[in-house]
């Protein structure tokens, strides 16, 4: 039986062809370390664990890639405000490092609690703040060309 999702930019329910024979490359966003999750937060893994554990029934080799948000995430949706980890940091009287490991501790102990699989890879934000600002700066460049060259090859990839 084929595996079958929904596309949401065809709006049509397709079945799953990966990019390379039995291999699946996965990224899921992961949670900013400035607090405890709360089952809201934790829905968002366990349906990324749920596709996961899918691929992998279905005999797909899946390399998960999750991000930790440990710098940069602001109080306000707007781009504006406070860092929340850095205000995390003032209340609690410690530094935003010491906050980001207690609670990445903490969500890896909730993701076993539930059962959920570690991500392949879970690099930090900070570990990467170099490329991050090489990706922006390129964005910046090109005046929004990267941004119609990729949906142009979304919806290449999409047709086929």
């Amino acid at each position: 039986m084929a595996l079958k999702f929904f596309n949401s930019l065809t709006r049509q329910i397709e079945e799953f062809t990966p990019v390379k024979d039995r291999k699946v490359k996965m990224y899921s966003c992961g949670p900013t370390v400035y607090d405890f999750a709360h089952i809201g937060n934790l829905r968002a893994f366990i349906f990324s664990d749920l596709v996961r554990r899918v691929l992998e029934f279905n005999n797909y080799k899946v390399c998960q890639v999750m991000n930790i948000t440990d710098v940069g995430h602001l109080t306000s949706d707007e781009d504006e405000g406070e860092d929340k980890i850095e205000k995390a940091a003032q209340k609690a009287q410690t530094t935003a490092k010491k906050i980001t490991n207690k609670y990445t501790q903490a969500f890896m102990a909730d993701l076993e609690k539930l059962n959920i699989k570690k991500p392949t890879i879970l690099p930090r934000a900070t570990h990467h703040i170099a490329e991050q600002i090489d990706l922006i700066s390129k964005i910046e460049k090109s005046e929004g060309r990267i941004i119609l060259w990729l949906r142009a090859k979304i919806h290449d990839r999409a047709s086929q």
